[in-house]
């Protein structure tokens, strides 16, 4: 930022990723206060409470199976019929009696930005149009993740998806790295 120029032979990009979210602004503004995207992280702080895991991949599920050793509930949001995610994983959150599934539905706003933390959310479901509100405590986006290549963008080889492609952690240009979940898509 101050102009200076630093010069190296090796750099190990390291950024990493972020979680993704919906980008609905009560989302936004309740990050940290009942909207988050880690249940390892977060979970414990809703003991005996109601909370609700967006997403239909294998995160989503091992996030709300991880949840119900501390929520009351957890309802399982997903805009499609069916999960992406495995099926052994999927098979958990179905059989889970703590566990239900909103089918084929959309969250359009997280409840409440006055009081300052999260106590509910409106779900839309996208076949009928039908708009209800669910009472929640914690909301736990696993949507996916977003590599942190912003700084190198467009200088190094990258994938569909933005994660930057390696090969044992060299980069497409000599003498630059990448480790971690920058340039991992999977873990």
């Amino acid at each position: 930022d101050d102009g200076q120029t630093i010069e190296t032979r090796t750099l190990i990009i390291a950024t990493g990723a972020s979680a993704r979210y919906l980008g609905l602004p009560s989302e936004q503004a309740l990050l940290g206060r009942g909207v988050t995207a880690c249940a390892t992280c977060d979970g414990a702080f809703y003991k005996g409470l109601p909370v609700c895991v967006i997403g239909g991949g294998d995160t989503a599920m091992e996030e709300a199976v991880f949840l119900t050793r501390f929520a009351s509930s957890v309802t399982v949001i997903h805009r499609r019929d069916q999960f992406r995610a495995s099926k052994i994983m999927a098979d958990r959150v179905l059989q889970h009696p703590k566990i239900r599934v909103l089918w084929n539905s959309v969250v359009e706003e997280v409840h409440d930005i006055e009081k300052n933390e999260v106590t509910g959310v409106t779900v839309r479901d996208v076949v009928t149009g039908g708009r209800t509100r669910i009472d929640v405590k914690g909301y736990f986006s696993a949507i996916g993740h977003q590599p942190n290549t912003e700084a190198v963008a467009g200088q190094l080889e990258a994938d569909g998806k933005g994660y930057l492609v390696t090969k044992n952690t060299r980069t497409s240009i000599p003498g630059v790295f990448a480790a971690g979940d920058v340039q991992d898509s999977t873990y």
